[in-house]
């Protein structure tokens, strides 16, 4: 409901009227867009100087950051800030979040300027005009629910956006929508400031210590100290970054300089939105400090009419609340693209085999790679540099369906298997069943490859990460679709649970031949040259001795005393010898910039105990010394950053995480599948005969299916052993296609025959659902 609200005796009229004429606002009639004009002449001002401001900001960044990484050399905050970039319809809605952010800001500001006080900007205006300016800046058609026709491709096939997939409620798990909050926000005003920003603030009587101390005080080691897991490789670790792509993605502001002042982000650290510097402490070990030290650094960008206390715009909280440009389903988008635009573009449109689009100029030993990006930047153009020949030939970023394909070597060599997985599904669906057209062929195949990954985390990966006790207690026997489940993904599993798997990676990413030993040719990278390097694929023997290393290579232990390697605290994104990223302290400014509650509210959350002093901590992390050294920084377990505090507790039984992660993460699957309309086991989605065939698929057989790769361990997540042999491909059961053969319509059956036949099946009593322990290639790591 909207509500308008008076501070004092005079209406809200009378003090727009005394404001406008304090400062002389009176608005000729104007014949730009948008033809719709807001009542109020002030309001109206005020929204055509914040379109102005933003849109001028918004050129301005783009040029100036394309300019940047179109240069010989690149810096790592730039390189940072164009990937997380939104684009397409995300850009929409952020820059719509902008202009309703900075019309409310110039109403605050000329408010308090005229009446001496402070007061919230929407309390002057009245319930027409906020509607109008949620109109007129799109934040309205942001939050408007879609229609949603039943048609049969409806019920059949997902969307690229995820909408409709809750019919109920079109938006749910859509991409472009605000994460949900499971605990109320913890920001510094309340409503918007993060968490330290003024830094003699106290929160629960204590200053929040700079991130950057406490990433070189707990999290820093030596690659010398690094500790290899004994059961787990490291393909764990890169298909957990993989599946992070398929689920969020947070985009920072466009603007790289101050919309309320102009400065550059990146050549001051003053605190002015969107810029969050992160301070270098005096004596930190990566330079001397000067009082300007800083690492720079972006602000997520706001959801439409979030961040202002006095009205709820379309139903979205009062808060500041940032969005998700990814779909909140096990879908493939990372493959697929979440939007339509980039859906289609990713598509092979000039043939009728519902293939992806592959690059034209370069083969892997015969096999396709992913087309090249058509922006044409530097950011991936690093070969010269790295092998000091001036002649050698660059290669451009690739594309897929998440903007983080080239992130790294491993990254990128995930994303290649799956492209080239689609399409050998695509060629032999056509092959079997000839009268399938493209859209029909591209959705069939799509449609198995979300099932994929929907086995694969669930039977395969998750085991492994939450142990077994959130396994038996969340994530058991699948329960079916429930429409009043909320899949939406959660703020602190995007900011912070899941990015536990940071302090897994090795230092290195292994690259091993034919006889699994280092590749004599190309041997392993060190980690910080792995970063955007897509001509290590093209140029140094393909994807194919890279996977060799992920699935035989175990993945780094996250030891409390070697917790984040230097190549990620010390030589994030390193392209020049100059000043770097360091993923730990981003990841507790952006958790702070998103006002999420500190490590004991989590604890509360998941019914866990909350400890009150460092003996206390002490037991909880089973570690006196590292309670210690984090309250002599935070003072009090309360205010502990929530992914310090849970990548810190040592792992539950069977996981790699502790407590207060496994539930986390536990708890956000859990949602995932149950609201989940189109999971591969909810009765309809795929007939009993395909669902018997998908049960036997495995990351390994779509290794061998899609490389010159001839042996694999049968469990691509779990070293060498008594239970986890190495097997020759060949000895790989194949996913049964012929479940998936159709008669032509003329014949007499179709696709809606085998359905009716499924839902029969099942009313009838004729077909038992096979349990996620009977499923999988290794039945003793299952459910």
């Amino acid at each position: 409901m909207w509500t308008s609200r008076s501070p004092d005796p005079l209406t809200n009229a009378e003090m727009l009227l005394s404001l406008c004429l304090a400062l002389g606002v009176f608005l000729a009639p104007a014949h730009s867009k948008p033809a719709e004009r807001l009542g109020s002449p002030f309001l109206q001002q005020c929204f055509e100087e914040a379109r102005k401001t933003v849109d001028d900001a918004y050129k301005y960044s783009r040029e100036e950051s394309l300019r940047r990484v179109r240069r010989e050399l690149v810096r790592p905050h730039d390189t940072l800030h164009l990937l997380k970039q939104p684009r397409g319809d995300t850009r929409s809605a952020v820059r719509s979040a902008d202009y309703m952010a900075q019309t409310l800001r110039l109403v605050h500001e000329r408010v308090h300027r005229v009446h001496k006080r402070s007061l919230n900007a929407t309390d002057l205006l009245t319930e027409e005009d906020l509607k109008k300016l949620a109109s007129i800046t799109g934040c309205a058609a942001q939050t408007r629910p879609p229609p949603c026709a039943s048609t049969q491709n409806l019920n059949k096939y997902r969307t690229a956006t995820s909408v409709c997939n809750n019919i109920k409620n079109p938006r749910l798990g859509a991409s472009n929508t605000p994460f949900t909050r499971w605990l109320p926000t913890e920001y510094e005003d309340g409503i918007s400031t993060p968490k330290g920003w003024n830094r003699t603030k106290r929160i629960n009587n204590f200053l929040m210590p700079l991130v950057r101390q406490v990433s070189n005080n707990i999290l820093s080691t030596t690659d010398a100290g690094v500790v290899s897991d004994g059961n787990f490789s490291l393909m764990v670790t890169f298909f957990g970054q993989w599946n992070d792509h398929d689920l969020t993605f947070t985009p920072f502001s466009p603007s790289i300089r101050s919309f309320s002042n102009g400065v550059n982000c990146d050549e001051s650290c003053e605190q002015t939105e969107p810029c969050t510097p992160i301070p270098i402490p005096p004596g930190d070990p990566r330079r001397p400090s000067r009082p300007d030290s800083c690492i720079p650094a972006f602000r997520s960008a706001p959801a439409c009419g979030t961040g202002y206390s006095a009205y709820n715009f379309g139903g979205l909280p009062n808060t500041r609340e940032q969005i998700n440009a990814l779909t909140a389903f096990l879908d493939l988008g990372q493959v697929y693209g979440s939007e339509e635009k980039l859906a289609l573009f990713l598509r092979n449109l000039s043939s009728n085999e519902g293939l992806l689009r592959v690059n034209t100029e370069f083969r892997d030993n015969g096999r396709e790679l992913l087309p090249f990006h058509p922006l044409q930047v530097q950011m991936c153009a690093t070969r010269r540099r790295v092998t000091n020949d001036t002649n050698a030939r660059e290669v451009p970023c690739f594309i897929a369906g998440d903007v983080r394909v080239d992130e790294n070597l491993a990254l990128l060599s995930i994303h290649t298997l799956f492209m080239r997985e689609h399409n050998r599904l695509a060629r032999e669906l056509k092959r079997i069943n000839p009268h399938w057209d493209g859209e029909t062929l591209y959705q069939e195949a799509r449609k198995i490859m979300g099932a994929y990954t929907q086995l694969f985390v669930f039977r395969d990966y998750l085991p492994h990460i939450v142990g077994d006790e959130a396994m038996r207690r969340q994530l058991g026997r699948y329960p079916g679709y429930d429409p009043d489940v909320d899949p939406t993904i959660s703020n602190v599993f995007a900011t912070a649970a899941y990015r536990f798997a940071h302090l897994a990676i090795q230092p290195f990413v292994p690259r091993l031949d034919q006889n699994y030993r280092e590749d004599p040719q190309f041997p392993s990278v060190p980690l910080f040259m792995a970063f955007f390097t897509p001509w290590r694929v093209v140029f140094e023997g393909g994807i194919d001795s890279v996977l060799r290393g992920l699935l035989r290579s175990p993945a780094k232990l996250n030891t409390q005393d070697h917790m984040l390697v230097d190549a990620l605290r010390e030589r994030l994104f390193q392209f020049v010898q100059a000043l770097t990223l360091d993923l730990g302290s981003l990841n507790m400014q952006r958790a702070r910039d998103h006002g999420l509650p500190g490590y004991n509210a989590w604890r509360r959350f998941c019914g866990l105990s909350q400890p009150r002093n460092q003996a206390e901590l002490g037991r909880v992390l089973n570690n006196n010394d590292l309670a210690r050294r984090i309250l002599e920084l935070y003072g009090t377990p309360a205010n502990i950053d929530v992914w310090m505090g849970g990548v810190a507790e040592p792992f539950v039984q069977g996981g790699r995480v502790g407590p207060l992660l496994a539930c986390l993460i536990a708890t956000q699957f859990q949602r995932i599948r149950q609201g989940d309309r189109l999971w591969w086991e909810n009765t309809g989605v795929f007939t009993p005969r395909q669902r018997t065939a998908l049960a036997s698929a495995s990351l390994s057989k779509i290794v061998c299916d899609n490389t010159g790769v001839t042996t694999v361990p049968t469990d691509a997540f779990s070293l060498l052993s008594s239970s986890n042999r190495q097997v020759n491909c060949r000895n790989i059961r194949r996913l049964d296609l012929s479940a998936w053969r159709e008669r032509p319509a003329s014949q007499g059956s179709d696709q809606n025959d085998a359905l009716s036949n499924d839902i029969s099946e099942t009313q009838n009593g004729n077909h038992v659902e096979p349990s996620m322990s009977q499923q999988g290639p290794q039945s003793n790591q299952i459910l």
